[in-house]
């Protein structure tokens, strides 16, 4: 879905298909008969932007047949999708019973990483539209925190600038202009918008920047508006912006919220937990361990990184923090100028859901995810921007 900011940019807002699973590149094409165009079709549009997940085994093919990517495109376009932006984050098995610590690796310490972000600008760069020239890829925040020493931070760093000179040449092959953005995640070595300042102002190159993920933002308790002015006060481009909620559970003491919290509890994904205390920030890296004993302390609210439905908060005592992703997106294109022009809906977690809650057929998660595009159009109309044919 294309929309025009009063500046004259235009901005793209697609929604993720990591909540497809798919390993291979028939895995893909199927995702984009059996999922995208029916989202497409409920949404009454000609044309749907999609945030492609491609895990390592069809990138491998994408990069390595010309004929597969050319054959990808037919697809997209046959199907009335376009895609300008990837998740690159997931490296494979993305949708195996358990991922929890496994979506960490390969990090930018591990070659892999620069080897799989490399094939997917190259990819990308052979899927945009016609009509656009700037594409978005988001990726891990350097790593997980555990094992990352000043010898890994610097091959990180090494990994980052051999790939911007990477995006360079790709620019100058094809006329396409390609960014990367850095995601802060709970947990991660970059957790917060503030600590990726320091390492992408290291890097200093227009083409690396942030992704922010408004989840992530309300998970660690930034506010929008501060960790958005220290981004452009720094200088970081914000490349592209994950527009999903996290679960917040106002009074964690109580019993009854406990419970409501625990419905929430599985096995495939890392949810961390966070609160804030006078004392700063606290946290841990499941649910399970905030509700095991005394690891967090319950005085003051919790959030818990878990991409629930944009358009449907939990049922009390929980909520979501909805309210953080539209003071975010006020920030990022209710200005006078944008701060990004791709927007993503990134809610991979329909499967996770408490039983009752999760879809049960392919229509019905269709149904879930265009209610979550037609709130994210509608909060984009409410800031001005006009939906575009």
């Amino acid at each position: 879905m294309r929309f025009r900011h009063p500046d004259g940019s235009t901005v793209h807002l697609a929604y993720c298909t990591n909540v497809h699973p798919a390993e291979t590149l028939d895995g893909v094409v199927a995702q984009l008969r059996d999922h995208c165009e029916p989202v497409r079709r409920r949404l009454g549009r000609d044309r749907l932007g999609i945030g492609l997940w491609l895990a390592r085994d069809a990138a491998r093919t994408l990069d390595t047949d010309p004929s597969a990517l050319r054959a990808l495109r037919a697809e997209l376009d046959g199907h009335g999708l376009e895609v300008v932006t990837l998740n690159g984050f997931p490296y494979q098995g993305f949708g195996a019973e358990e991922v929890k610590y496994r979506v960490y690796k390969p990090d930018w310490a591990d070659a892999a990483r620069l080897d799989h972000t490399t094939a997917l600008a190259r990819i990308l760069a052979g899927l945009l539209p016609d009509d656009v020239k700037e594409g978005s890829i988001s990726t891990l925040p350097l790593a997980w925190r555990t094992a990352y020493d000043d010898t890994r931070a610097e091959q990180a760093r090494t990994a980052l600038r051999t790939l911007a000179q990477r995006l360079d040449a790709l620019e100058e092959l094809t006329g396409r202009s390609i960014r990367l953005g850095l995601e802060p995640e709970p947990g991660c070595v970059v957790e917060t918008t503030h600590d990726a300042i320091a390492p992408l102002t290291a890097i200093r190159h227009e083409r690396i920047g942030i992704c922010v993920d408004t989840c992530h933002l309300a998970t660690s308790f930034e506010d929008p508006h501060t960790a958005l002015d220290a981004l452009t006060a720094a200088g970081v481009p914000v490349v592209k912006s994950q527009l999903s909620a996290a679960l917040h559970a106002e009074r964690p003491h109580l019993p009854e919220v406990r419970e409501a919290l625990a419905a929430f509890d599985e096995p495939r994904f890392l949810h961390q937990t966070r609160t804030v205390t006078a004392g700063g920030l606290h946290g841990t890296d499941d649910l399970g361990s905030a509700l095991g004993g005394d690891a967090l302390p319950d005085a003051a609210p919790w959030r818990a990184h878990f991409h629930v439905p944009l358009h449907a908060a939990p049922a009390e005592p929980l909520t979501s923090t909805l309210p953080v992703l539209k003071a975010a997106l006020t920030r990022l294109v209710g200005g006078p100028r944008t701060l990004t022009r791709h927007l993503e809906v990134e809610t991979y977690t329909w499967q996770a859901l408490p039983p009752e809650l999760r879809p049960r057929d392919r229509g019905r998660l269709a149904d879930g995810i265009a209610a979550e595009l037609a709130l994210a159009r509608d909060l984009l109309t409410d800031l001005g921007l006009k939906e575009l044919p």
